[in-house]
């Protein structure tokens, strides 16, 4: 069973004097979107594993766990815009290769008092410390301004958010923390990272897999798009003119 081994690989771990070992879980692996899908609540939890029956508790430096959920990566282009002669246009614009679709960390503590700046850059611990890959390269200015301005944009929508202090830790043992997922989540693979921190150092870490995508007639119709895009875009036309005809015809019998 899941839960055995769950549980016979990190004692394994302890007999070998191993480092501490996580044991993470979340409420859903799989989450179905409908047409009435207005948003979920993940629950991560788990359990800290300490080598020689040692507790996080008993240190003058209590253990800390810091989760973040991530979305699938996509390309993405940016467009900034400027007023010339009162007109609002589109000016520079920059592409970046792979932007996390979705991302959200919840922590025990604020992230900038558990770990320096380069291990939240290693990690990706922290909205200012994305690693955005742009496509092309830039002034250091303007690059941190379309940065700025994407991270803006998508925890305006909800796509993108910090929760310090939302991870509950238990006698220095188990944890737990609640992550929302929006209504206008994007589908496919997710992933749920947790690290243990003490000292300012990642002592472990773990990941789980959520998968969301698509249920009912949603994932029918983008499955059709993505799959038969040709005989997709002929129906929506002529779905289109169809309505059209329908509507035209209706209104001259008035």
């Amino acid at each position: 069973m899941n839960w055995w081994r769950l549980l016979v690989a990190p004692l394994a771990l302890l007999l070998l004097g191993a480092k501490p070992v996580l044991v993470p879980d979340v409420s859903q692996r799989e989450i179905e979107i409908y047409y009435s899908f207005t948003g979920a609540e993940l629950l991560l939890f788990g359990a800290i594993v300490y080598p020689d029956g040692e507790r996080a508790a008993d240190s003058d430096e209590p253990a800390e766990i810091v989760v973040v959920v991530k979305g699938p990566v996509q390309s993405i282009q940016l467009r900034e815009k400027e007023q010339i002669a009162g007109i609002w246009v589109n000016a520079n614009r920059m592409r970046y290769r792979s932007a996390p679709s979705f991302y959200a960390v919840a922590s025990s503590r604020p992230i900038t008092e558990l770990v320096d700046d380069r291990t939240r850059a290693i990690y990706e611990l922290g909205l200012d410390s994305l690693q955005l890959s742009p496509a092309s390269g830039a002034v250091p200015a303007v690059q941190d301004r379309f940065d700025a301005g994407l991270v803006d944009l998508r925890r305006r929508s909800g796509l993108y958010y910090e929760a310090p202090g939302a991870v509950e830790i238990t006698d220095g043992v188990l944890y737990r923390a609640r992550i929302s997922i929006p209504a206008r989540v994007p589908v496919g693979r997710f992933t749920a990272e947790t690290f243990l921190i003490r000292d300012g150092r990642v002592l472990a870490a773990a990941v789980r897999p959520i998968e969301i995508r698509k249920s009912g007639f949603e994932r029918f119709v983008a499955n059709a798009a993505e799959r038969h895009s040709v005989l997709y875009g002929l129906t929506a036309v002529a779905l289109s003119v169809l309505f059209g005809w329908s509507a035209g015809a209706i209104w001259r019998r008035r």
